[in-house]
């Protein structure tokens, strides 16, 4: 599996041996876990996931929270919390799937705690690829190495900009956002070289 989620037995454990967390304990260990997704989303470089076999509520947090999400024929998602008790809106599933999908679909998914197969995935915008297993880790490559056709800056401040754009308040906010990150790559050294490579026809070298 991908990710399947919570540890239900070890949780339940902990719970039926006396050691039950107060919920300022809870609190501080569920703000612990989500600051792994709000980091994801702040690193400066893309994040693909290889989803194979069951990506389940943590774990479909983690895929959400990638740049690209590459599925194997099997896998299939959901948002598992909602089947055991607790709330479907964790871990910044709430977010980002509405986001993706659009209210309906999500209100869908995670009031249900459906499974998401990967053919549906792709139907729904969720997917970028669904490959053979075989094939999951040479589809991830392709998507890397055409990424290295950018600079490093330009990565960056592509996926800095399509975090702020997506909460933006209009198209003259995204674009104030878009101006200031084209300034900067444009006077970033690397941007010689990438000229210089386009007309030259070879692969960047960039430092």
């Amino acid at each position: 599996a991908f990710c399947a989620g919570l540890d239900l037995k070890d949780s339940s454990s902990r719970q039926g041996g006396g050691t039950r967390r107060t919920p300022e304990q809870g609190l501080d260990g569920q703000r612990a876990i989500a600051e792994i997704y709000v980091a994801m989303r702040r690193c400066p470089q893309p994040i693909i996931s290889i989803v194979q076999g069951s990506a389940a509520g943590g774990g479909f947090a983690l895929a959400l929270a990638s740049d690209i999400r590459i599925l194997s024929e099997d896998a299939r998602m959901n948002a598992a919390f909602i089947r055991i008790g607790l709330s479907a809106c964790d871990m910044g599933v709430s977010y980002f799937l509405p986001r993706m999908i659009g209210m309906s679909l999500a209100s869908e998914y995670m009031l249900t705690g459906r499974f998401i197969t990967a053919e549906r995935a792709m139907q729904i915008g969720l997917a970028n690829r669904v490959v053979p297993h075989a094939e999951l880790r040479k589809e991830a490559e392709a998507f890397a190495e055409d990424m290295l056709h950018a600079t490093p800056l330009g990565l960056r401040l592509t996926k800095d900009g399509l975090n702020q754009a997506v909460d933006a308040g209009g198209l003259e906010a995204a674009m104030a956002i878009e101006d200031r990150n084209q300034i900067l790559t444009s006077t970033d050294p690397n941007f010689a070289e990438g000229i210089a490579a386009f007309f030259e026809k070879r692969k960047p070298n960039y430092s």
